[in-house]
């Protein structure tokens, strides 16, 4: 028995679970409060994919005749070959049985529909993947053919990561999914609260709370709540999660009540506790009774928003670390949807989530919901404590990778974080999402790579500086160009985020940015990207300020989801018919093809010839500006002590004793020759300038030890061997 069961409702992710309830149970933990979470969504795919259930959908589809398609009626004549490969494929999928990936590759070992056309297009591509990968690679192919058939012929609204998704986007009312919840229940839901009802049994909670992070699990979120409050009518149900937290901030329909009884908004930490109180104790003796923290209940047959308590939110240094346990960590799936290694870090593996700072430290970017709390509020945790964090998860997990899910993690943390993981001597694997600013030096970019860093991602948007200006990014297309190429040169990957159709936005402002686009592909800077069409959203400086933007929203009377707003831009262009050509243009780069095409081979109507010169991005990557040393920079050395050999140098009749330095890192052996003297200060001075040193030296304080033995720094600094250890590990931060 648990006071709490929090609950991530179908579906999220394949490979690895989402975050959110593993954050709030270990705040949970904290308050010895127990609980007990689950990923509904995983445990319904592992359902829905064995043996048994697939028999059960042929059986199925076949008896209601809802084999309609030659792709279905293929996959339905195929079926005794997917029961047989079905549960070698999700062994596989979950790590088990890796020896079987040479017999999915060898082409005839899995059934083939539709969804394997797409390899034939893009062979060359599937060559260049390992063994491994490759089967991967066939064996989401085969998945995905398999969700055809469930969409086509049981349940149209089936997804991978997401359900029903529809009926939660832009629902300004609940009339379309409230109707949706009176039908009987499908195949997939029937999986779905069977799981359930088990749970609840075995767990006996008094509360139960529904993270929603996404539309595509609104539905699944309310059918549970609707069993629930049938089934077992004593417990009662909250939920909260990026959903409520941007959509229903001004939810109004009393229905919604009939299946909640709290939404609660923004942080969860202290409106769950709360909640709590006054479910265990709902009576006047109760010091939190009807004190609730932004919170949305029904009172007096209404929706009433009840932010009373006048207890502070929990600061991020004592929510306590992301407790995963209870998940069924080693049955996740990783898939690999298409042959590029950045894009699949979103599906293949499973990643510990943690977050260095809550909010972001930009906070201006105006089509971002910047007025909000989640990312308005910004508090980032010390670097010690993050890895603390970390070291207690990979002892929980046993995993050690670690996708860091800032809005925009800050460059300073990141190198704080960078240095004690190295200090530590711990190995992380680890990405973030980050903003292409001028703080992300080389040398920064080697340090991260360094601690294990793998590849960032971060919006480049409309890869206009006119319209980058506008979204107030600050940051410039040379900025861009000059950043991604450092974390690429550092051997981290770089996956940018791309956006049209943004207010004011010209045809030629999107055939230029397609341009730059296909520049920085070409040139390697960046290796994955996807396109975006802009969104319009209720809480964003755009949303909040049209006029401002030379937009017309189309606003409607809300009482339930309440975020994304149609619009008319003044240029009146249709940028829907761009997202063709613009996908098909950055899939096609991301296999390293079609550089060489015309733009307008992307699109099937006509557009206008690039403004941009063909080396424009090339030349701002020449054009990075000399590095100028701030005296407070810090000095690090990431290499090892050096083996020194000592020897004499003649010239014209004159001798010097000389030490000859080499230095052996992973890859290869340099060798430096100093005088002796000036060397023998250098071995003294590297041990100072070691990472694992207590205290770093600044570049001042270099220069000031050095000329108190010696003349000139510069001319020390700027030698030659000096030049050689500043490509092997000697860092100026």
């Amino acid at each position: 028995m648990k006071d709490i069961l929090l609950i991530t409702p179908p579906f999220t992710q394949l490979n690895t679970p989402y975050p959110a309830t593993a954050y709030l149970k270990g705040f949970l933990n904290t308050k010895n409060i127990s609980s007990f979470q689950m990923d509904l969504g995983i445990e319904v795919i592992l359902e829905l994919f064995s043996k048994k259930n697939l028999q059960k959908l042929f059986d199925y589809s076949i008896e209601n005749n809802m084999i309609k398609s030659e792709n279905a009626q293929r996959i339905y004549v195929l079926k005794d070959e997917y029961l047989k490969t079905i549960e070698d494929v999700i062994g596989f999928l979950q790590g088990k049985n890796q020896t079987i990936a040479r017999q999915i590759c060898t082409l005839n070992f899995l059934p083939e529909a539709s969804r394997f056309s797409e390899l034939n297009e893009l062979e060359w591509a599937f060559g260049t993947m390992g063994i491994q990968d490759q089967a991967k690679h066939l064996a989401t192919l085969y998945l995905e053919d398999l969700s055809d058939f469930i969409v086509e012929c049981i349940d149209e609204n089936f997804g991978f990561s997401r359900y029903a998704e529809r009926l939660g986007q832009s629902a300004n009312d609940f009339n379309e999914l409230y109707a949706n919840l009176q039908r009987e229940t499908t195949v997939i839901d029937a999986i779905t609260l069977k799981i359930l009802d088990e749970k609840l049994k075995f767990i006996q909670p008094k509360l139960v709370c529904f993270s929603v992070p996404f539309p595509g699990n609104l539905y699944s979120a309310f059918r549970c709540a609707q069993f629930i409050k049938k089934q077992h009518p004593k417990i009662k149900i909250g939920m909260g999660g990026g959903f409520p937290n941007t959509e229903l901030r001004s939810v109004s329909d009393i229905r919604v009540f009939d299946f909640f009884d709290f939404i609660t908004l923004d942080d969860g930490e202290l409106p769950v506790e709360l909640l709590l109180s006054n479910v265990l104790n709902p009576s006047p003796s109760n010091p939190d009774f009807n004190q609730f923290k932004r919170t949305f209940l029904k009172e007096n047959g209404k929706v009433a928003y009840n932010n009373l308590s006048i207890k502070n939110d929990y600061k991020q240094a004592y929510v306590g670390t992301p407790d995963y346990s209870d998940l069924l960590l080693y049955q996740y799936i990783s898939v690999i949807e298409i042959a590029n290694p950045m894009h699949s870090l979103w599906s293949d593996g499973r990643w510990n989530k943690l977050t260095m700072a809550h909010g972001c430290y930009w906070g201006k970017c105006t089509f971002c919901d910047i007025s909000l709390d989640y990312i308005k509020i910004y508090e980032p945790i010390t670097a010690k404590l993050l890895v603390d964090r970390v070291e207690e998860m990979i002892a929980q997990t046993g995993e050690s990778g670690f996708h860091f899910v800032d809005e925009a993690a800050p460059p300073a943390l990141m190198r704080a974080l960078a240095i004690e993981i190295i200090k530590r001597k711990i190995t992380v694997t680890w990405w973030t999402n980050i903003r292409f600013e001028k703080s992300f030096t080389k040398d920064l970019c080697v340090l991260l790579k360094e601690s294990g860093c793998i590849a960032v991602s971060g919006g480049l948007e409309v890869a206009s500086d006119r319209l980058l200006e506008l979204i107030k990014k600050g940051v410039t297309l040379e900025q861009v160009a000059q950043v991604t190429n450092n974390f690429t040169n550092s051997g981290i990957m770089v996956h940018a985020y791309l956006m049209y159709g943004f207010p004011t936005q010209t045809v030629q402002e999107t055939v230029d940015s397609l341009e730059m686009v296909r520049q920085l592909f070409e040139l390697g800077t960046i290796k994955s990207g996807f396109w975006h069409q802009f969104a319009l959203t209720t809480h964003s400086p755009i949303g909040l300020n049209p006029s401002e933007y030379a937009i017309f929203p189309d606003y409607k009377e809300i009482s339930f989801a309440n975020n994304d707003i149609q619009f008319k831009d003044k240029t009146g262009i249709d940028h829907d018919k761009f997202s063709f050509g613009l996908k098909k243009s950055i899939f096609n780069f991301m296999h390293g093809v079609g550089f060489e095409l015309p733009l307008q081979e992307w699109f099937d109507f006509k557009i206008p010839r690039t403004n941009i010169n063909q080396d424009f991005m090339g030349e701002c990557i020449a054009s990075e500006p000399y590095f100028i040393i701030k005296p407070s920079a810090k000095i690090i050395w990431l290499g090892k002590t050096p083996l020194v050999s000592e020897h004499t140098k003649s010239k014209k009749g004159k001798s010097k004793q000389m030490l000859q330095l080499t230095f052996h890192d992973k890859n290869e052996s340099i060798q430096v020759v100093m005088e002796k003297k000036t060397g023998e200060w250098f071995l003294n001075i590297l041990e100072k300038l070691s990472i694992y040193h207590n205290e770093f030296f600044t570049f001042s304080a270099l220069k000031t030890d050095y000329e108190t033995h010696f003349g000139d720094f510069e001319l020390f600094w700027y030698s030659k061997p000096i030049n050689s250890l500043r490509s092997h590990g000697l860092l100026v931060l």
